[in-house]
């Protein structure tokens, strides 16, 4: 974006060939109404639930792809592109650009290999040559602040799709910033590295962004000492130098500063990208739980068809999965329930069975109210494959 334009550049691989679209003005004036009001709903104090943020996204993403003119900047690409690799600028980092509506379906839908993002032209070059072949080892923060139930099922579902003996979990109490002090060294062999937690995205300081730790709410108050912040990321011992994907499985870990008007953003999926990782999932907004852990338990069920893990394809199965996840049907939502079953058995075990049930209902509330209970936008498109 320019003083009074919204500018794309479309570049083909090996740079083949180069498309400029430049709008008018009366564009850019209706982008930045636009994105003034996702906003401030978004951050309306008055409504903690987001109710209104929330029934209004739908017709807003209609909007913005109408603002961005998306069918006229894609007309120029030929159906042998199966691939896109969006760079936003600034506020448009945002937004969730890959669902976008395009005629009857959605942006990430015409590219079969995948629709990911960067956060500049420079890392992407990065991260494109950073060879992680390996897919084996698994580390995890699990529901650390014990009061994410699905969390809790997330990994205890994910975790065997990894060798046991290659597996390392820190959970509830024992996912402390001591704990993960002492772990530090190892995370330099680690392949996947996958934070179910909090998140918080700080406006006013980016560098205190941070994933919370066991013991980081302090008299309802948040320390940055128990949690793991942007800046430790910036930290030379935290290498993620054989790490192939970390995962962000918490609410608004990919909202960025979006003042900053530089060539690339400053948020958390950037400092996992500096640390050495090559790809990150993260997400742009205060998420769902139930609907996150079915997602994601579908996105590593995925990943296993991909044995041999090639660049690129971290992108494919989120875009999959997130297809998976907003067709899902009531139906197989409660199949799949039955069939996470015995990982809900094993984190109440020696509980009272109606905490169990209750919990087991509150899915199932879910699934009754709609024959495509994660269809609307919000349940999925807040997730965003970064990096290569």
């Amino acid at each position: 974006m320019v003083k009074d334009r919204i500018i794309t550049f479309v570049i083909k691989p090996n740079g083949q060939e180069l498309t400029f679209w430049q709008s008018q003005p009366e564009d850019f004036n209706a982008l930045i109404d636009w994105s003034n009001k996702y906003l401030n709903d978004y951050y309306n104090q008055q409504d903690q639930y987001k109710i209104q943020w929330r029934n209004q996204l739908e017709e807003r993403l209609k909007q913005l792809a109408e603002i961005l003119h998306l069918e006229e900047i894609l007309a120029p690409l030929s159906k042998e592109c199966d691939r896109l690799i969006l760079i936003p600028h600034r506020f448009l980092h945002l937004f969730p650009l890959h669902a976008l509506p395009v005629k009857e379906s959605y942006l990430l839908d015409l590219f079969p290999n995948g629709v990911g993002y960067a956060p500049s032209c420079q890392l992407l070059q990065q991260v494109q040559l950073r060879q992680r072949p390996d897919f084996q080892s698994f580390f995890a923060i699990q529901n650390p602040t014990e009061d994410l139930f699905y969390a809790d099922v997330e990994i205890e579902s994910i975790q065997h799709y990894f060798p046991i003996e290659q597996t390392t979990i820190l959970r509830g109490k024992d996912a402390n910033r001591n704990a993960l002090d002492t772990k530090i060294a190892n995370l330099a062999e680690v392949n996947c590295l996958h934070f179910s937690c909090h998140g918080s995205f700080n406006l006013n300081n980016p560098a205190n962004s941070c994933l919370l730790l066991n013991g980081a709410i302090v008299n309802e108050k948040l320390d940055l000492n128990k949690c793991l912040t942007l800046g430790d990321l910036f930290n030379k011992d935290f290498n993620l130098n054989q790490c192939r994907l970390v995962v962000l499985s918490a609410c608004e870990t990919g909202i960025v500063d979006s003042q900053n008007i530089s060539d690339e953003y400053i948020g958390l999926p950037s400092g996992f990208l500096y640390a050495g990782s090559s790809s990150v999932i993260s997400s742009l907004w205060t998420v769902d739980d139930v609907s996150t852990a079915f997602l994601f338990i579908q996105l590593y069920e995925t990943l296993q068809n991909y044995p041999e893990l090639k660049q690129g394809d971290i992108a494919v199965a989120l875009n999959k999965a997130l297809t998976w996840l907003r067709k899902l049907t009531s139906k197989e939502g409660e199949q799949l329930l039955q069939q996470i079953q015995p990982y809900i058995d094993i984190m109440f075990q020696g509980q009272d069975d109606i905490l169990k049930d209750l919990f087991i209902d509150g899915a199932k509330t879910k699934f009754k109210s709609n024959a495509r209970p994660f269809a609307n936008p919000f349940y999925w498109a807040a997730f965003t494959a970064i990096g290569y």
